[in-house]
């Protein structure tokens, strides 16, 4: 499940996580975004969520945040993928 960036810009204080490759995260991410590698976070996302709290999950395109916020899903958690990743992100952010 996902969220437009257009939607996503609107949140106050929204939690979101960053799986990109920390190089990527460090040359620029979306502002309050936590970087968290992708394969900590499925394997251990009770250390990084919890279940009443709402999440939002970017990659570079969309691609892997969206196998990520499937499997967090399943798995109970109330997360979302911003749809189009960082990419979508930049292109969208100042309309």
């Amino acid at each position: 499940m996902g969220i437009t960036v257009s939607d996503f810009l609107k949140i106050n204080n929204p939690n979101v996580f960053d799986i990109r490759s920390v190089q990527k995260y460090n040359d620029n991410h979306i502002p309050n975004s936590i970087n968290v590698d992708y394969s900590k976070l499925i394997s251990t996302p009770d250390r990084y969520m919890n279940m009443e709290n709402t999440y939002y999950i970017y990659c570079q395109k969309g691609i892997l945040s969206n196998r990520v916020v499937n499997y967090l899903r399943n798995m109970g958690y109330n997360v979302f993928e911003i749809i189009g990743g960082y990419e979508s992100y930049v292109l969208n952010k100042n309309y």
